[in-house]
């Protein structure tokens, strides 16, 4: 059982929370099986009937590996900059033209991409 997920790195948030301390959200009497968080000592316990038994437990972290975080970070970048030339392309028609054609480019790169796919698989 896991006791506590830790997340490591800085593109992942763990969130969440306790509503009711008892699993079935049940706080009448105790009846054999009835699980519940303890707040005070912080951990999983299961009623025996007679007592309440900790439930063993660890910790976990996860996280994302380095080259995730750097794709993550690429992207990030590659969009600040994307957002950056939109903005100035509202005000400056040569970048709006230059964009256009930057379009009009990878749309013919796409073109050419699939005619030699197509010839590759025919010939």
């Amino acid at each position: 059982m896991i006791k506590n997920i830790t997340g490591g790195g800085k593109y992942l948030t763990v969130t969440g929370g306790p509503g009711s301390t008892y699993v079935n959200n049940y706080s009448g009497s105790q009846g054999v099986g009835n699980m519940r968080f303890n707040t005070s000592t912080q951990n999983i316990e299961i009623y025996d009937g007679a007592n309440w038994i900790q439930m063993a437990s660890g910790y976990s972290t996860i996280s994302m590996t380095p080259e995730a975080e750097s794709l993550l970070d690429w992207a990030r970048q590659k969009r600040q900059e994307e957002m950056e030339l939109n903005e100035l392309a509202k005000t400056n028609p040569t970048i709006a033209d230059l964009q256009k054609q930057i379009k009009e480019k990878k749309e013919q790169i796409d073109i050419v991409r699939k005619l030699t796919a197509m010839e590759i698989k025919i010939g």
